[in-house]
C-alpha cells in the first residue's frame, strides 16, 4: 500500500521494471531494503515535524542560528543509518550504491520534509566534490566527516549584488601560505542565499566558496575567468571559529526549516600580521573554480528536480485521498437524486487528478532516468556507451532541473484546487507543499537561465550531435510502441513532435545570431521538456501494455494517453512564435511596460 506521502509502487516500477535497477535478485533485495528503511525513517522522523518546522523557523541568537530540535533528531537518525554515505565508495566509508538508488531514497525524504532534506542534499554534494577534486588530506579532514553525517556542507556561489551572474562576484581570496590542509587563503566578501549557512546541528560546517584571486598587480579578472574554489570551514582545525559572520537570515515562503543566510567572510578577527579574512583552502587549481563547482551544481540541479517531483507526488497523493473521502454533489445523470458522491466521481476532478499524475510521475521518471544516466556514464563496460550516457545527461540536466520545478508546481496548484476552499488553509498540507515547491523554479539557476543553457550551450553550440543521439532513442521507443495497438497512434505523434522540434532547432541554428536564437529560449525549453517527458511516458507504457487490465498498468497507460492528448499539442503554441523569429519581447521598451 502506498504511504500517505508517496506512492511506493510507482517508485519501485520506475526503478526496477523500467530502469532495471537491481536486475539481479540480491541487488534488487538491497535496493528494496534501502527504500524500506528510508520510507520508515522519512515517515517517523521527517514527516512528523513537517508543519512544525514551517511554523517555527530558524532564528538568530547571540550564540548563533538555532533550528528546530526535531530537525537535529531526524538528521542524526539519518546519519546513524549510514545514509549520508550510501552513494560513496567503500574506501570512503560508503555503501557504494548506484546514484539512481540513492536518489530514489532521497526522494522519499524530500516528499516527507523538503527543508530538512536540503541539509542532506547539500552535504552529500559537497562531500562528493571534495572527494573528487580534493587532496587526500582534504578528503580525510573535510569529506569523510560529511560522508559520516557528523558535519554538514554548503555551496556559496551567489552574492547580493551578483545574483546568478557569477562573473560579477566580488569575494576576494588572498594567498596566506600553506599548511597540511593545502594552499591557504584569506577570503573577504559576502555570500547570499546560503542554505544551511549557519546552525548548531553539527559541530562544524564546510562551505565551498567561489572567490577571485587578485593578479600580481592587484587587479581581478573580469567575468568568470579567474574564479577559484575554496574550502572554508566554520571552525578551524584547532576548534576556533573562522572569520565568518551571519549578517542576516532570509525569510522565505517555503523551505522554512533550513536557515538561509547572508554570510560575511573576513569582517571580524584579523590575521596576526593584520591581514583580515576567513581562512580557506584552495581546491583544484587557481581559475578552475567554476568548472569544478559545476559537479556540485549539476548534482544540485538534479536534486532540485528530484525535490520538485517528490513534492508533486506528495501533493497528488493528498489530492487523491481527499477526493476519495470528500462527498459533494451528485452525478449529472442522477438529476439531483440520491446521496452525495465522493468528488473523485466527477469528471472534472478526475481530469485534475489525471493531470497531476501525468506531471508528478512524469517528473519522477525524468529525474530518475537522469540519475540512471549518471550510473551508466560510470559503469558501462564500453567507453562509447559511457560517453553516450554522459552526453545525454549533459543535454537533459537543464530539463531535469526545470521541468519538474515548473510542472510539479502546476500539479501542486491542481492539488489545492481539488481540495477546494480547504486547499488554501493551513489545516491541509497542500498549501505548504505548494509554497515549498514554488522555490524550485528559482533554486540552482532560474528557468530562464536553464533555458539559455539548454538551447545555447547544449544544443546550438554542441559539436557532438547529441540531439541526434536523443533522436535515435526516441525513434527506437516509437518503433517498439507501434507494435502495441493501444500505443501505435502515440508513437506516430511522438515522431511528429520530434520532427517539429528538430526543424525548429535547424531554423534557429541557421540564424547564426545567438541573441535572436535565444530570445524565446524558455518556451523552447518547455517544448523540449514536454517532448522528452512524452517519450519517457511512452517508454513506460510499453512495459504496462503487456498487462493492461491491471489497474496500476491501466492507470499508467491512461496518464500517458492524457499527456499525449492534452499536453503534447502545446508544442505548437510554444514553437510557432519561435519559428517566426518573434522579437516582440526584445522590442519592448521599459516605458511601454
Amino acid at each position: 500500500m502506498p504511504t500517505t506521502f508517496f506512492d511506493r509502487r510507482t517508485l519501485d516500477f520506475i526503478l526496477h521494471d523500467w530502469l532495471g535497477q537491481g536486475s539481479e535478485s540480491d541487488s534488487r533485495e538491497t535496493t528494496s531494503a534501502l527504500l524500506d528503511l528510508s520510507e520508515r525513517i522519512a515517515e517517523d522522523q521527517f514527516l512528523s515535524h513537517y508543519k512544525k518546522s514551517d511554523r517555527d523557523e530558524p532564528h538568530a541568537t547571540p550564540q548563533g542560528t538555532k533550528t528546530l530540535p526535531e530537525i537535529h533528531t531526524a538528521l542524526k537518525t539519518y546519519a546513524e543509518a549510514g545514509l549520508f554515505g550510501a552513494g560513496f565508495p567503500a574506501e570512503l566509508g560508503g555503501l557504494d550504491l548506484p546514484f539512481a538508488t540513492t536518489s530514489a531514497s532521497l526522494g522519499l525524504f524530500m516528499a516527507a520534509n523538503i527543508a530538512t532534506s536540503a541539509f542532506i542534499m547539500l552535504t552529500v554534494a559537497n562531500a562528493r566534490l571534495i572527494a573528487t577534486f580534493g587532496t587526500p588530506t582534504q578528503i580525510d579532514h573535510f569529506a569523510r566527516p560529511q560522508i559520516e553525517g557528523r558535519i554538514f556542507g554548503t555551496m556559496c556561489l551567489s552574492e547580493p549584488q551578483a545574483g546568478s551572474s557569477l562573473g560579477d562576484i566580488k569575494t576576494t581570496a588572498r594567498p596566506d601560505g600553506e599548511d597540511r590542509l593545502g594552499r591557504r587563503f584569506r577570503l573577504t566578501g559576502n555570500k547570499m542565499w546560503i542554505s544551511g549557512g549557519d546552525h548548531e546541528i553539527t559541530s562544524n560546517i564546510i562551505h565551498l566558496v567561489l572567490a577571485k584571486i587578485p593578479n600580481a598587480d592587484g587587479t581581478r579578472d573580469k567575468g568568470t575567468r579567474g574564479i577559484s574554489l575554496f574550502i572554508v570551514p566554520k571552525r578551524l582545525e584547532d576548534g576556533s571559529l573562522n572569520d565568518i559572520a551571519v549578517a542576516g537570515l532570509n525569510h522565505k515562503m517555503g523551505y522554512r526549516g533550513i536557515p538561509n543566510c547572508l554570510l560575511n567572510f573576513g569582517e571580524g578577527a584579523a590575521h596576526p600580521e593584520g591581514q583580515p579574512g576567513a581562512i580557506g583552502y584552495l581546491i583544484g587549481e587557481p581559475g578552475q573554480g567554476l568548472p569544478i563547482m559545476f559537479q556540485m551544481m549539476n548534482e544540485a540541479r538534479i536534486g532540485v528536480g528530484l525535490g520538485a517531483a517528490a513534492l508533486a507526488m506528495r501533493g497528488f497523493r493528498h489530492a487523491v485521498d481527499y477526493a476519495q473521502q470528500r462527498p459533494q454533489g451528485r452525478p449529472p445523470s442522477g438529476r439531483g437524486a440520491g446521496d452525495p458522491v465522493p468528488i473523485i466521481e466527477h469528471a472534472d476532478v478526475k481530469r485534475m487528478l489525471l493531470a497531476q499524475k501525468a506531471y508528478a510521475e512524469g517528473a519522477l521518471a525524468l529525474v530518475l532516468y537522469c540519475a540512471h544516466l549518471v550510473d551508466l556514464a560510470d559503469t558501462l563496460p564500453h567507453q562509447a556507451g559511457r560517453d553516450d550516457a554522459a552526453r545525454l545527461l549533459g543535454l537533459l540536466t537543464p530539463i531535469a532541473k526545470t521541468w519538474p520545478s515548473e510542472w510539479g508546481l502546476v500539479a501542486n496548484d491542481l492539488a489545492i484546487q481539488v481540495h477546494g476552499g480547504y486547499g488554501y488553509t493551513r489545516d491541509f498540507d497542500v498549501e505548504q507543499i505548494y509554497r515549498d515547491n514554488r522555490l524550485n523554479p528559482i533554486h540552482e539557476g532560474t528557468t530562464g537561465i536553464q533555458s539559455i543553457d539548454l538551447l545555447g550551450r547544449k544544443i546550438l553550440r554542441d559539436r557532438t550531435n547529441t540531439i541526434a543521439l536523443l533522436g535515435a532513442r526516441i525513434a527506437d521507443c516509437a518503433s517498439r510502441a507501434s507494435g502495441h495497438p493501444p500505443l501505435a497512434r502515440l508513437a506516430i505523434e511522438l515522431n511528429e513532435a520530434w520532427q517539429i522540434l528538430t526543424a525548429t532547432i535547424d531554423a534557429l541554428a541557421g540564424l547564426n545570431d545567438d541573441a535572436r536564437a535565444l530570445e524565446n529560449a524558455t518556451p523552447f525549453l518547455f517544448a523540449f521538456g514536454h517532448t522528452v517527458v512524452a517519450w519517457l511516458w511512452l517508454d513506460q507504457a510499453i512495459i504496462c501494455a503487456s498487462d493492461g487490465a491491471d489497474p496500476f498498468n491501466a492507470g499508467k497507460i491512461a496518464a500517458c494517453r492524457f499527456f499525449f492528448e492534452s499536453e503534447l499539442p502545446k508544442l505548437q503554441g510554444w514553437l510557432t512564435p519561435i519559428r517566426a523569429f518573434s522579437t516582440i519581447a526584445s522590442e519592448m521598451t521599459p516605458a511601454q511596460f
